[in-house]
Protein backbone atom coordinates (compact mmCIF):
# COMPACT_ATOMS: atom_id res chain seq x y z
CA UNK A 1 0.00 0.00 0.00
CA UNK A 2 1.25 3.52 -0.81
CA UNK A 3 0.71 6.31 0.92
CA UNK A 4 -1.31 7.88 -1.58
CA UNK A 5 -3.39 4.43 -1.59
CA UNK A 6 -3.43 4.95 1.96
CA UNK A 7 -4.65 9.08 2.06
CA UNK A 8 -7.66 7.40 -0.53
CA UNK A 9 -8.82 4.71 2.05
CA UNK A 10 -8.66 7.76 4.72
CA UNK A 11 -11.11 10.10 2.55
CA UNK A 12 -13.16 7.18 1.27
CA UNK A 13 -13.44 6.12 5.19
CA UNK A 14 -14.77 9.89 5.67
CA UNK A 15 -17.15 9.43 3.15
CA UNK A 16 -18.72 6.41 4.62
CA UNK A 17 -19.09 7.78 8.15
CA UNK A 18 -19.78 11.27 6.64
CA UNK A 19 -22.99 8.94 4.84
CA UNK A 20 -23.97 7.54 7.66
CA UNK A 21 -24.40 9.87 10.32
CA UNK A 22 -25.71 12.55 7.44
CA UNK A 23 -22.69 14.85 7.89
CA UNK A 24 -22.62 17.58 4.89
CA UNK A 25 -20.13 15.66 2.10
CA UNK A 26 -19.30 19.08 0.33
CA UNK A 27 -17.24 19.67 3.66
CA UNK A 28 -15.11 16.86 2.60
CA UNK A 29 -11.81 17.69 0.22
CA UNK A 30 -10.90 16.76 -3.05
CA UNK A 31 -8.24 14.84 -1.91
CA UNK A 32 -6.16 14.48 1.61
CA UNK A 33 -2.85 13.08 2.43
CA UNK A 34 -1.03 11.24 5.27
CA UNK A 35 2.44 11.86 6.68
CA UNK A 36 5.22 9.96 8.50
CA UNK A 37 5.19 10.39 12.18
CA UNK A 38 8.75 11.33 13.44
CA UNK A 39 8.66 8.83 15.89
CA UNK A 40 7.69 5.22 14.98
CA UNK A 41 6.10 4.71 17.91
CA UNK A 42 3.23 6.96 16.60
CA UNK A 43 2.78 4.44 13.86
CA UNK A 44 3.72 4.18 10.45
CA UNK A 45 1.71 6.93 9.31
CA UNK A 46 -0.33 9.51 10.29
CA UNK A 47 -3.43 12.04 9.62
CA UNK A 48 -5.31 14.99 10.34
CA UNK A 49 -8.34 14.89 8.52
CA UNK A 50 -10.34 14.54 11.88
CA UNK A 51 -8.83 18.03 12.93
CA UNK A 52 -9.59 19.49 9.43
CA UNK A 53 -13.21 18.87 9.43
CA UNK A 54 -14.54 18.60 12.68
CA UNK A 55 -15.57 22.27 13.18
CA UNK A 56 -16.78 22.27 9.45
CA UNK A 57 -19.80 19.62 10.69
CA UNK A 58 -20.03 20.41 14.32
CA UNK A 59 -18.46 17.58 15.58
CA UNK A 60 -15.37 17.15 18.16
CA UNK A 61 -11.67 15.97 16.33
CA UNK A 62 -11.78 13.01 18.21
CA UNK A 63 -15.12 12.18 17.68
CA UNK A 64 -14.73 12.14 14.26
CA UNK A 65 -11.37 10.59 14.49
CA UNK A 66 -12.94 7.87 16.60
CA UNK A 67 -15.30 6.90 14.00
CA UNK A 68 -12.57 7.37 11.35
CA UNK A 69 -10.24 4.39 13.04
CA UNK A 70 -13.14 1.81 13.74
CA UNK A 71 -13.78 2.22 10.08
CA UNK A 72 -10.29 2.18 8.80
CA UNK A 73 -9.36 -0.77 11.27
CA UNK A 74 -11.93 -2.81 8.84
CA UNK A 75 -9.34 -2.37 6.04
CA UNK A 76 -7.31 -5.11 4.32
CA UNK A 77 -3.79 -4.49 5.36
CA UNK A 78 -4.27 -2.12 7.78
CA UNK A 79 -3.00 -3.56 11.28
CA UNK A 80 -4.76 -0.78 13.86
CA UNK A 81 -5.56 2.49 13.92
CA UNK A 82 -4.79 5.04 17.10
CA UNK A 83 -6.53 7.97 18.44
CA UNK A 84 -4.33 10.42 19.55
CA UNK A 85 -3.71 13.96 21.25
CA UNK A 86 -6.99 16.20 19.95
CA UNK A 87 -7.59 13.63 16.77
CA UNK A 88 -4.39 12.17 15.27
CA UNK A 89 -4.95 8.90 13.34
CA UNK A 90 -2.00 7.04 13.84
CA UNK A 91 -2.28 4.30 11.00
CA UNK A 92 0.00 1.10 11.57
CA UNK A 93 0.27 -1.41 8.29
CA UNK A 94 0.62 -4.99 8.55
CA UNK A 95 4.21 -5.88 7.20
CA UNK A 96 2.12 -7.35 3.82
CA UNK A 97 0.47 -4.45 2.87
CA UNK A 98 3.98 -1.82 3.23
CA UNK A 99 6.11 -4.41 1.40
CA UNK A 100 3.78 -4.28 -1.70
CA UNK A 101 5.31 -0.71 -1.95
CA UNK A 102 8.52 -2.68 -3.15
CA UNK A 103 6.69 -4.96 -6.05
CA UNK A 104 4.99 -1.11 -7.09
CA UNK A 105 7.79 0.72 -7.38
CA UNK A 106 10.14 -1.24 -9.16
CA UNK A 107 6.95 -2.31 -11.88
CA UNK A 108 6.60 1.45 -12.35
CA UNK A 109 9.97 1.96 -13.21
CA UNK A 110 10.70 5.37 -14.35
CA UNK A 111 7.03 6.26 -13.67
CA UNK A 112 7.38 5.80 -10.16
CA UNK A 113 7.45 9.65 -8.86
CA UNK A 114 5.34 10.96 -11.35
CA UNK A 115 1.97 12.66 -11.49
CA UNK A 116 -0.47 14.65 -13.27
CA UNK A 117 -0.68 17.23 -10.54
CA UNK A 118 0.14 20.19 -12.98
CA UNK A 119 -1.74 18.89 -15.57
CA UNK A 120 -3.08 21.61 -17.62
CA UNK A 121 -0.56 24.26 -16.81
CA UNK A 122 1.63 25.48 -20.05
CA UNK A 123 4.58 26.78 -18.14
CA UNK A 124 7.50 29.21 -19.54
CA UNK A 125 10.68 28.65 -17.62
CA UNK A 126 13.06 31.13 -17.85
CA UNK A 127 16.56 30.87 -16.98
CA UNK A 128 20.13 31.99 -17.52
CA UNK A 129 19.62 34.37 -19.99
CA UNK A 130 23.77 35.33 -19.89
CA UNK A 131 24.72 38.66 -21.65
CA UNK A 132 25.98 37.26 -24.95
CA UNK A 133 29.42 38.56 -24.29
CA UNK A 134 31.01 36.13 -22.28
CA UNK A 135 31.43 32.87 -20.97
CA UNK A 136 28.45 31.39 -19.12
CA UNK A 137 29.63 32.70 -15.40
CA UNK A 138 29.58 30.97 -11.91
CA UNK A 139 26.03 32.62 -11.10
CA UNK A 140 24.63 31.24 -14.43
CA UNK A 141 25.70 28.17 -13.99
CA UNK A 142 23.78 27.93 -10.47
CA UNK A 143 20.40 29.08 -12.31
CA UNK A 144 21.67 26.35 -15.29
CA UNK A 145 21.19 23.37 -12.92
CA UNK A 146 18.38 24.44 -10.77
CA UNK A 147 16.23 25.46 -13.92
CA UNK A 148 16.85 22.65 -15.80
CA UNK A 149 16.13 20.45 -12.84
CA UNK A 150 12.61 22.21 -12.06
CA UNK A 151 12.21 21.86 -15.87
CA UNK A 152 12.64 18.15 -15.26
CA UNK A 153 10.66 18.28 -12.28
CA UNK A 154 7.46 20.63 -13.71
CA UNK A 155 7.18 17.75 -16.23
CA UNK A 156 7.16 15.16 -14.27
CA UNK A 157 4.16 16.55 -12.44
CA UNK A 158 2.58 16.81 -15.42
CA UNK A 159 2.80 20.15 -16.98
CA UNK A 160 4.28 21.46 -20.21
CA UNK A 161 7.18 23.36 -19.94
CA UNK A 162 8.60 25.04 -22.48
CA UNK A 163 12.47 26.31 -21.10
CA UNK A 164 13.81 29.88 -22.27
CA UNK A 165 17.25 31.38 -22.82
CA UNK A 166 16.69 35.25 -22.97
CA UNK A 167 19.17 37.00 -24.98
CA UNK A 168 19.93 40.02 -24.30
CA UNK A 169 21.65 41.25 -27.50
CA UNK A 170 19.97 44.85 -27.76
CA UNK A 171 21.77 48.26 -26.28
CA UNK A 172 25.26 49.05 -27.11
CA UNK A 173 26.99 45.92 -25.12
CA UNK A 174 27.17 44.18 -28.69
CA UNK A 175 28.86 47.31 -29.88
CA UNK A 176 31.35 47.38 -26.95
CA UNK A 177 31.86 43.42 -27.49
CA UNK A 178 32.38 44.17 -31.06
CA UNK A 179 34.91 46.98 -30.46
CA UNK A 180 36.84 44.23 -28.29
CA UNK A 181 37.07 41.65 -30.43
CA UNK A 182 38.57 44.14 -33.24
CA UNK A 183 40.91 45.73 -30.65
CA UNK A 184 42.28 42.45 -29.99
CA UNK A 185 42.67 41.20 -33.52
CA UNK A 186 44.82 44.11 -33.81
CA UNK A 187 46.92 43.36 -30.74
CA UNK A 188 45.38 47.62 -29.07
CA UNK A 189 44.39 47.45 -25.24
CA UNK A 190 40.86 47.01 -24.38
CA UNK A 191 38.93 49.73 -25.60
CA UNK A 192 36.55 52.04 -22.81
CA UNK A 193 33.53 49.95 -21.73
CA UNK A 194 35.17 46.68 -23.49
CA UNK A 195 35.26 43.32 -22.19
CA UNK A 196 38.50 41.47 -21.11
CA UNK A 197 40.18 37.92 -21.22
CA UNK A 198 41.41 35.19 -23.57
CA UNK A 199 37.97 34.16 -24.91
CA UNK A 200 38.26 37.95 -26.27
CA UNK A 201 41.30 36.94 -27.97
CA UNK A 202 40.68 33.50 -29.00
CA UNK A 203 37.24 34.64 -30.70
CA UNK A 204 39.23 37.34 -32.55
CA UNK A 205 41.51 34.88 -33.63
CA UNK A 206 38.78 33.31 -34.94
CA UNK A 207 37.17 35.69 -36.89
CA UNK A 208 40.47 36.52 -38.69
CA UNK A 209 41.02 33.04 -39.59
CA UNK A 210 37.49 33.34 -41.23
CA UNK A 211 37.90 36.29 -42.69
CA UNK A 212 40.99 37.12 -43.69
CA UNK A 213 40.33 40.53 -45.05
CA UNK A 214 38.48 41.36 -41.56
CA UNK A 215 41.53 43.48 -40.69
CA UNK A 216 41.62 45.34 -44.14
CA UNK A 217 38.54 46.44 -44.46
CA UNK A 218 37.77 50.03 -43.34
CA UNK A 219 36.79 50.17 -39.48
CA UNK A 220 33.15 50.61 -39.74
CA UNK A 221 32.61 47.70 -41.71
CA UNK A 222 35.15 45.88 -39.86
CA UNK A 223 33.76 46.40 -36.31
CA UNK A 224 30.51 45.67 -38.06
CA UNK A 225 31.69 42.35 -39.01
CA UNK A 226 33.73 41.36 -35.82
CA UNK A 227 30.15 42.04 -33.52
CA UNK A 228 27.97 39.78 -35.46
CA UNK A 229 30.43 37.31 -35.45
CA UNK A 230 31.36 37.08 -32.64
CA UNK A 231 27.82 37.39 -31.05
CA UNK A 232 27.33 34.16 -33.49
CA UNK A 233 30.22 32.58 -32.05
CA UNK A 234 30.02 33.52 -28.26
CA UNK A 235 26.26 31.84 -28.67
CA UNK A 236 27.90 28.83 -29.80
CA UNK A 237 30.46 28.75 -26.96
CA UNK A 238 27.55 29.30 -24.44
CA UNK A 239 25.30 26.54 -26.07
CA UNK A 240 27.99 23.87 -26.15
CA UNK A 241 29.30 24.90 -22.25
CA UNK A 242 25.47 24.16 -21.88
CA UNK A 243 24.79 21.31 -23.39
CA UNK A 244 27.96 19.50 -21.86
CA UNK A 245 26.47 20.59 -18.61
CA UNK A 246 23.18 18.58 -19.91
CA UNK A 247 21.37 21.96 -20.26
CA UNK A 248 19.26 22.40 -23.31
CA UNK A 249 16.89 25.19 -24.18
CA UNK A 250 13.36 24.80 -26.47
CA UNK A 251 13.95 28.56 -27.13
CA UNK A 252 16.80 30.82 -27.33
CA UNK A 253 14.80 34.31 -27.43
CA UNK A 254 16.37 37.62 -28.80
CA UNK A 255 15.63 40.87 -27.51
CA UNK A 256 16.78 42.44 -30.22
CA UNK A 257 14.15 40.50 -32.63
CA UNK A 258 11.81 41.59 -29.81
CA UNK A 259 12.14 45.27 -30.68
CA UNK A 260 12.95 44.55 -34.63
CA UNK A 261 9.29 42.98 -34.21
CA UNK A 262 7.38 45.89 -33.24
CA UNK A 263 6.37 43.81 -29.90
CA UNK A 264 7.46 46.68 -27.83
CA UNK A 265 5.13 49.29 -29.51
CA UNK A 266 2.28 46.67 -29.61
CA UNK A 267 2.33 45.97 -25.97
CA UNK A 268 2.15 49.60 -24.69
CA UNK A 269 -0.94 49.74 -26.90
CA UNK A 270 -2.01 47.10 -24.96
CA UNK A 271 -1.80 48.19 -21.98
CA UNK A 272 -2.94 51.84 -23.33
CA UNK A 273 -5.96 49.94 -23.53
CA UNK A 274 -5.89 48.16 -20.44
CA UNK A 275 -6.19 51.99 -19.59
CA UNK A 276 -2.53 52.47 -17.84
CA UNK A 277 -0.91 54.41 -20.06
CA UNK A 278 -0.85 58.46 -19.98
CA UNK A 279 1.70 60.70 -21.82
CA UNK A 280 3.41 63.56 -19.30
CA UNK A 281 6.43 66.17 -19.98
CA UNK A 282 6.67 64.64 -23.56
CA UNK A 283 7.05 60.83 -22.66
CA UNK A 284 4.85 57.80 -22.13
CA UNK A 285 3.97 56.69 -19.04
CA UNK A 286 2.82 53.51 -17.39
CA UNK A 287 0.47 54.25 -14.31
CA UNK A 288 2.26 51.60 -11.95
CA UNK A 289 1.23 53.33 -8.82
CA UNK A 290 -2.33 52.11 -9.83
CA UNK A 291 -1.30 48.81 -8.25
CA UNK A 292 1.40 49.61 -5.47
CA UNK A 293 4.48 51.16 -6.87
CA UNK A 294 6.07 54.12 -5.33
CA UNK A 295 5.78 56.01 -8.39
CA UNK A 296 5.27 55.69 -12.25
CA UNK A 297 7.29 54.31 -14.67
CA UNK A 298 8.58 55.39 -18.44
CA UNK A 299 8.12 53.89 -21.11
CA UNK A 300 9.55 55.80 -24.03
CA UNK A 301 11.34 58.93 -22.35
CA UNK A 302 10.84 62.54 -23.93
CA UNK A 303 13.99 61.52 -26.25
CA UNK A 304 11.67 58.82 -28.09
CA UNK A 305 14.35 56.11 -26.32
CA UNK A 306 12.49 53.18 -25.05
CA UNK A 307 12.97 51.82 -21.25
CA UNK A 308 13.66 48.45 -19.82
CA UNK A 309 10.78 48.32 -18.70
CA UNK A 310 9.01 48.61 -21.95
CA UNK A 311 11.15 45.25 -23.35
CA UNK A 312 10.07 43.79 -20.35
CA UNK A 313 6.78 44.33 -20.77
CA UNK A 314 6.88 43.25 -24.37
CA UNK A 315 8.36 40.05 -23.46
CA UNK A 316 5.75 39.17 -20.65
CA UNK A 317 3.00 39.93 -23.05
CA UNK A 318 4.89 37.79 -25.83
CA UNK A 319 4.71 34.95 -23.64
CA UNK A 320 1.49 35.41 -23.04
CA UNK A 321 0.61 35.74 -26.12
CA UNK A 322 2.48 32.62 -27.17
CA UNK A 323 -0.09 30.93 -24.69
CA UNK A 324 1.70 30.28 -21.28
CA UNK A 325 -0.69 31.06 -18.34
CA UNK A 326 2.09 31.04 -16.03
CA UNK A 327 5.28 32.66 -16.29
CA UNK A 328 8.31 31.71 -14.46
CA UNK A 329 11.35 33.98 -14.44
CA UNK A 330 14.68 32.67 -12.41
CA UNK A 331 17.06 36.24 -12.31
CA UNK A 332 20.11 36.53 -10.60
CA UNK A 333 21.20 37.88 -7.08
CA UNK A 334 21.23 41.67 -8.38
CA UNK A 335 17.77 41.55 -9.80
CA UNK A 336 15.39 42.03 -6.90
CA UNK A 337 14.44 45.07 -8.18
CA UNK A 338 12.37 43.28 -11.23
CA UNK A 339 10.05 41.76 -8.30
CA UNK A 340 8.18 44.50 -8.25
CA UNK A 341 8.20 45.95 -11.64
CA UNK A 342 7.40 42.30 -13.04
CA UNK A 343 4.46 41.88 -11.24
CA UNK A 344 2.96 45.05 -11.95
CA UNK A 345 3.97 44.55 -15.54
CA UNK A 346 1.27 41.74 -15.22
CA UNK A 347 -1.28 43.90 -13.43
CA UNK A 348 -1.61 46.22 -15.87
CA UNK A 349 -1.69 43.85 -18.26
CA UNK A 350 -4.56 42.68 -16.41
CA UNK A 351 -3.46 39.29 -14.89
CA UNK A 352 -3.11 37.88 -11.76
CA UNK A 353 0.33 38.64 -10.19
CA UNK A 354 0.11 36.03 -7.56
CA UNK A 355 -0.96 33.13 -10.32
CA UNK A 356 0.42 34.08 -14.05
CA UNK A 357 3.77 35.34 -13.10
CA UNK A 358 6.77 34.25 -10.64
CA UNK A 359 9.93 35.74 -10.37
CA UNK A 360 12.54 33.32 -8.18
CA UNK A 361 16.40 35.56 -7.33
CA UNK A 362 18.84 33.02 -6.83
CA UNK A 363 21.82 33.85 -4.70
CA UNK A 364 25.64 34.00 -4.88
CA UNK A 365 27.98 31.44 -5.28
CA UNK A 366 31.15 31.34 -3.82
CA UNK A 367 34.00 28.79 -4.40
CA UNK A 368 36.86 27.77 -2.15
CA UNK A 369 39.49 25.35 -2.87
CA UNK A 370 42.55 24.47 0.05
CA UNK A 371 40.38 27.10 2.43
CA UNK A 372 40.56 30.09 0.06
CA UNK A 373 39.38 31.48 -2.77
CA UNK A 374 39.54 30.11 -6.23
CA UNK A 375 41.98 31.44 -8.19
CA UNK A 376 40.66 32.92 -11.48
CA UNK A 377 42.13 31.80 -14.39
CA UNK A 378 42.79 34.44 -17.62
CA UNK A 379 40.38 32.45 -19.67
CA UNK A 380 37.45 34.63 -18.44
CA UNK A 381 38.73 37.77 -16.60
CA UNK A 382 37.57 38.19 -13.43
CA UNK A 383 34.88 35.34 -13.59
CA UNK A 384 34.69 31.64 -13.07
CA UNK A 385 33.16 30.18 -15.73
CA UNK A 386 30.45 26.73 -16.04
CA UNK A 387 33.52 24.97 -18.06
CA UNK A 388 36.39 26.09 -15.73
CA UNK A 389 33.10 24.28 -12.72
CA UNK A 390 32.85 21.39 -14.59
CA UNK A 391 36.74 21.09 -15.30
CA UNK A 392 37.40 21.41 -11.50
CA UNK A 393 34.85 18.71 -10.34
CA UNK A 394 32.51 16.96 -13.16
CA UNK A 395 29.09 17.75 -14.38
CA UNK A 396 27.43 15.11 -11.68
CA UNK A 397 29.12 17.04 -8.47
CA UNK A 398 28.57 20.41 -9.80
CA UNK A 399 24.60 20.08 -10.88
CA UNK A 400 23.99 17.90 -7.75
CA UNK A 401 26.23 20.84 -5.75
CA UNK A 402 24.56 23.50 -7.25
CA UNK A 403 20.54 22.19 -6.95
CA UNK A 404 21.07 20.96 -3.55
CA UNK A 405 20.95 24.19 -1.62
CA UNK A 406 17.80 26.57 -1.43
CA UNK A 407 18.10 29.11 -3.81
CA UNK A 408 17.70 32.15 -1.24
CA UNK A 409 20.91 31.34 0.48
CA UNK A 410 24.00 32.44 -0.37
CA UNK A 411 26.32 29.06 -1.40
CA UNK A 412 30.24 28.34 -0.70
CA UNK A 413 31.03 25.89 -2.81
CA UNK A 414 34.19 23.57 -1.52
CA UNK A 415 35.93 22.06 -4.63
CA UNK A 416 38.16 19.72 -2.16
CA UNK A 417 34.42 18.60 -0.41
CA UNK A 418 32.18 17.88 -3.43
CA UNK A 419 34.65 15.84 -5.29
CA UNK A 420 36.09 13.66 -2.26
CA UNK A 421 35.05 10.05 -1.87
CA UNK A 422 33.42 10.03 1.44
CA UNK A 423 30.31 9.88 3.21
CA UNK A 424 30.28 13.15 4.02
CA UNK A 425 30.52 14.14 0.59
CA UNK A 426 26.21 14.12 -0.36
CA UNK A 427 26.41 13.47 -4.29
CA UNK A 428 29.12 11.08 -3.59
CA UNK A 429 27.19 9.36 -0.69
CA UNK A 430 23.81 9.17 -3.17
CA UNK A 431 25.87 8.07 -5.92
CA UNK A 432 27.51 5.18 -3.75
CA UNK A 433 24.18 3.87 -3.11
CA UNK A 434 23.00 3.79 -7.04
CA UNK A 435 26.35 1.62 -7.63
CA UNK A 436 25.64 -0.51 -4.62
CA UNK A 437 22.39 -1.19 -5.67
CA UNK A 438 23.37 -2.04 -8.77
CA UNK A 439 26.22 -4.10 -7.74
CA UNK A 440 23.95 -6.02 -5.18
CA UNK A 441 21.50 -6.99 -8.53
CA UNK A 442 24.71 -8.57 -10.51
CA UNK A 443 26.00 -10.48 -8.04
CA UNK A 444 22.29 -11.40 -6.87
CA UNK A 445 22.58 -12.97 -10.71
CA UNK A 446 26.17 -14.40 -10.19
CA UNK A 447 24.60 -16.52 -7.47
CA UNK A 448 21.36 -17.21 -9.20
CA UNK A 449 19.28 -15.15 -7.03
CA UNK A 450 16.77 -13.91 -8.99
CA UNK A 451 13.46 -11.64 -7.82
CA UNK A 452 10.89 -14.07 -9.66
CA UNK A 453 7.88 -13.62 -10.99
CA UNK A 454 6.05 -10.71 -9.46
CA UNK A 455 3.08 -13.01 -8.23
CA UNK A 456 5.25 -14.85 -6.62
CA UNK A 457 6.66 -11.96 -4.26
CA UNK A 458 6.33 -12.41 -0.83
CA UNK A 459 5.76 -8.55 0.84
CA UNK A 460 4.79 -10.09 4.31
CA UNK A 461 8.39 -11.39 4.87
CA UNK A 462 9.87 -7.71 4.62
CA UNK A 463 8.99 -7.13 8.59
CA UNK A 464 12.50 -6.11 9.98
CA UNK A 465 12.10 -2.84 11.42
CA UNK A 466 15.41 -1.24 8.64
CA UNK A 467 13.32 -2.72 5.78
CA UNK A 468 9.92 -1.00 7.07
CA UNK A 469 11.66 2.29 7.92
CA UNK A 470 13.18 1.38 4.01
CA UNK A 471 10.36 1.11 2.55
CA UNK A 472 8.41 3.87 4.47
CA UNK A 473 11.02 6.07 2.81
CA UNK A 474 10.36 4.79 -0.85
CA UNK A 475 6.73 5.60 0.07
CA UNK A 476 7.99 9.30 0.54
CA UNK A 477 9.06 9.72 -3.06
CA UNK A 478 5.99 10.93 -4.88
CA UNK A 479 5.25 13.72 -2.28
CA UNK A 480 8.40 15.04 -2.58
CA UNK A 481 8.15 15.22 -6.04
CA UNK A 482 5.02 17.31 -5.76
CA UNK A 483 6.37 19.67 -3.31
CA UNK A 484 9.46 20.15 -5.33
CA UNK A 485 7.14 21.19 -8.17
CA UNK A 486 4.35 23.74 -6.25
CA UNK A 487 7.44 25.09 -4.34
CA UNK A 488 10.00 25.36 -7.15
CA UNK A 489 12.31 23.16 -5.21
CA UNK A 490 14.69 20.81 -6.69
CA UNK A 491 16.92 21.15 -3.42
CA UNK A 492 13.75 18.82 -1.90
CA UNK A 493 14.73 16.07 -4.02
CA UNK A 494 18.31 16.21 -2.98
CA UNK A 495 17.81 16.17 0.33
CA UNK A 496 15.61 13.49 0.23
CA UNK A 497 17.80 11.07 -1.56
CA UNK A 498 20.14 11.78 0.90
CA UNK A 499 18.11 10.46 4.01
CA UNK A 500 16.85 7.62 1.55
CA UNK A 501 20.13 6.86 1.32
CA UNK A 502 21.42 6.66 4.66
CA UNK A 503 17.93 4.42 5.32
CA UNK A 504 19.33 2.06 2.76
CA UNK A 505 22.91 1.74 4.40
CA UNK A 506 21.14 0.50 7.47
CA UNK A 507 19.06 -1.60 5.36
CA UNK A 508 22.16 -3.03 3.77
CA UNK A 509 24.09 -3.35 7.37
CA UNK A 510 21.05 -5.45 9.09
CA UNK A 511 19.41 -7.06 6.30
CA UNK A 512 21.72 -9.84 4.11
CA UNK A 513 20.00 -10.20 1.06
CA UNK A 514 22.60 -12.57 -0.99
CA UNK A 515 23.01 -16.05 0.64
CA UNK A 516 26.28 -17.01 2.11
CA UNK A 517 28.62 -19.66 0.82
CA UNK A 518 26.21 -23.10 0.61
CA UNK A 519 23.14 -21.15 1.88
CA UNK A 520 20.07 -22.19 -0.05
CA UNK A 521 18.04 -19.06 -1.45
CA UNK A 522 14.73 -18.05 -0.33
CA UNK A 523 11.94 -16.01 -0.31
CA UNK A 524 13.17 -13.89 1.78
CA UNK A 525 16.18 -13.41 -0.05
CA UNK A 526 14.29 -12.48 -3.06
CA UNK A 527 11.30 -10.43 -1.47
CA UNK A 528 14.79 -8.40 -0.32
CA UNK A 529 16.26 -8.41 -3.34
CA UNK A 530 12.90 -6.73 -4.67
CA UNK A 531 13.56 -4.07 -2.33
CA UNK A 532 17.11 -3.43 -3.34
CA UNK A 533 15.75 -2.86 -6.85
CA UNK A 534 13.06 -0.64 -5.59
CA UNK A 535 15.48 1.48 -4.05
CA UNK A 536 17.97 1.47 -7.06
CA UNK A 537 14.46 2.71 -9.08
CA UNK A 538 14.12 5.39 -6.60
CA UNK A 539 17.48 6.67 -6.21
CA UNK A 540 18.07 6.74 -10.23
CA UNK A 541 14.46 8.41 -10.80
CA UNK A 542 15.24 11.17 -8.23
CA UNK A 543 19.02 11.58 -9.97
CA UNK A 544 17.71 12.17 -13.20
CA UNK A 545 15.00 15.00 -12.01
CA UNK A 546 18.38 16.56 -11.13
CA UNK A 547 20.22 15.85 -14.56
CA UNK A 548 22.78 13.94 -12.26
CA UNK A 549 23.44 10.32 -13.01
CA UNK A 550 23.07 7.13 -11.41
CA UNK A 551 26.20 4.84 -11.73
CA UNK A 552 26.19 1.46 -11.57
CA UNK A 553 29.83 1.14 -10.67
CA UNK A 554 32.33 3.82 -8.74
Amino acid sequence: MTPAELAEAVLAAARAVFAERGLDLEALPAQTAVERPRSPEHGDYASTLAMQLAKRVGRTPRELAAALAERLAELPGIASVEVAGPGFLNIRLEAAAAGELARAVVQSGREYGRSRLLAGQRINLEFVSANPTGPVHLGHTRWAAVGDSLHRILVASGAEVASEHYINDAGSQLEHFGNSLYAAALGEPTPEHGYAGEYVVDIGKQIVAAHPEALSLPRAEALMLFRDEGYRLMLDAMRTSLDRFGVSFDIWFSERELHASGAVEHAIDTLRKQGHVYESDGAVWLRTTDFGDDRDRVLIRANGTKTYIAADSAYYLNKRERGFDKCIYLLGADHHGYVGRLRTIAACAGDDPDYHIEIMIGQLVHLVQSGGPVRLSKRAGAIVTLDELVDLVGVDAARYSLARASTDSTLTLDIDEITRQARENPVYYVQYVAARTASVARNAADVGLHRGAPEDFRPELLAHDKEQELLKALGEYPTVVATAAELRGPHRIARYLEELAGSYHRFYDNCRILPVGEEEITDLHRARLWLNDATRTVIANGLTLLGVGAPERM
